[in-house]
């Protein structure tokens, strides 16, 4: 399988069974009427793929993955990019990085080791709704 999915576009690694990931894909969907991203569950091919094409264990993923091209990034800046990239009032997330990564990220990764014990997993990755399903990669 190519490593190569997000040609057509960037591509959001999540994890698919986290209540979080999937509220944060949720509120995402709602706010990118332009369908600039698409999804792919670290759970699934796709998602395993590009994970390990990026230097981060699938089988132990501590951050989500944005991908556009040969680019990618993980953690807060990864947050920053994809809510800059949604436009209008959205640009303003890109004042994270005024913040340095030293004590934005460790945040971050303190929340994502935690987010099973605090929001709950799913038994299994959510299906997109069927107006959705074509943004999804697995």
């Amino acid at each position: 399988m190519s490593t190569d999915v997000s040609a057509a576009g960037p591509v959001i690694v999540f994890d698919g069974i986290c209540v979080l990931c999937n509220g944060w894909v949720r509120f995402l969907l709602r706010r990118d009427r332009t369908g600039r991203y698409r999804y792919a569950a670290m759970q699934g091919a796709h998602g395993r793929s590009l994970l390990a094409a990026h230097g981060l264990d699938p089988d132990d993923p501590v951050s989500f993955l944005l991908v556009d091209g040969d680019r990618a990034w993980t953690d807060t800046e990864a947050i920053a990019r994809v809510l800059s990239g949604l436009g209008g009032v959205w640009r303003l997330a890109r004042a994270l990085a005024w913040l340095p990564r030293a004590l934005r990220d460790p945040l971050y990764r303190w929340v994502a080791r935690n987010r099973y014990r605090w929001f709950g997993r799913h038994q299994q990755c959510l299906l997109p709704a069927p107006e959705h399903v074509a943004r999804f990669l697995d």
